[in-house]
């Protein structure tokens, strides 16, 4: 389906409730080039979902070969990805011969196909009132217990930056492992930010530890 063609009306009304951070992802399966996937396949892993407006266009290109490149980072650190996009089946495996063919590149992950629109319409990528597949460029980070744990969306003129989903996957995983937060542009190895502390503790003791800059502010490496 081209990306100017009108969208048919969704089926749901546009008041029902969308998928959000903490929200569990909705359940699906589809047709891929890869074979049928369904999204309980990934329970137990991490996995970056993302979404594409259309086949053959640049900007989807650059981010599937992007995210080919980077593919065996991303299973480094136990996650997964799988593509999404509102054209056909067929389109999806010309696409990726072509891909293949003029860049060099073999895409290893799957490329599901959704012509009904009903896995975007689910996830929220079809706006309500929406007359293109425009606004189908999202990510989700779900996590192995099939909860969402971030969401982005891009304009069609702007390419995802992989490098930074994959430092998103990683501080998500170091947050749930050792119980802090990551501060702005941390990367593996970096510090770590400890929770502020409940209660009442004498400031003196709270900023004992090097890196504390107030008590609500406390770096350490783990």
């Amino acid at each position: 389906m081209s990306i100017h063609e009108p969208i048919p009306s969704p089926a749901e009304p546009a008041s029902r409730e969308l998928p959000s951070i903490g929200a569990k992802a909705p359940g699906f399966a589809a047709r891929t080039t890869m074979g049928e996937v369904a999204l309980s396949d990934y329970r137990g892993r991490w996995l970056v979902f993302f979404a594409h407006p259309a086949d053959f266009t640049p900007v989807c290109a650059s981010e599937l070969v992007g995210f080919a490149k980077a593919y065996d980072r991303f299973l480094e650190i136990g996650c997964d990805l799988l593509a999404l996009s509102v054209d056909s089946l067929f389109a999806h495996v010309a696409w990726v011969r072509s891909i293949a063919e003029k860049f060099g590149v073999e895409i290893p992950f799957p490329v599901a196909e959704d012509p009904s629109m009903a896995i975007a319409r689910a996830y929220g990528m079809i706006h309500p009132g929406a007359t293109t597949s425009a606004t189908v460029r999202a990510t989700f980070v779900i996590d192995p217990e099939g909860i969402i744990r971030a969401l982005t969306w891009y304009p069609m003129s702007t390419g995802r930056n992989v490098g930074e989903i994959l430092r998103l996957v990683a501080a998500l995983q170091v947050s749930d492992r050792e119980a802090v937060s990551t501060p702005e542009g941390w990367m593996p190895g970096d510090e770590v930010i400890d929770f502020p502390p409940i209660g009442v503790t004498p400031p003196a003791r709270m900023l004992a530890r090097e890196g504390s800059i107030d008590w609500y502010y406390r770096l350490r490496h783990l």
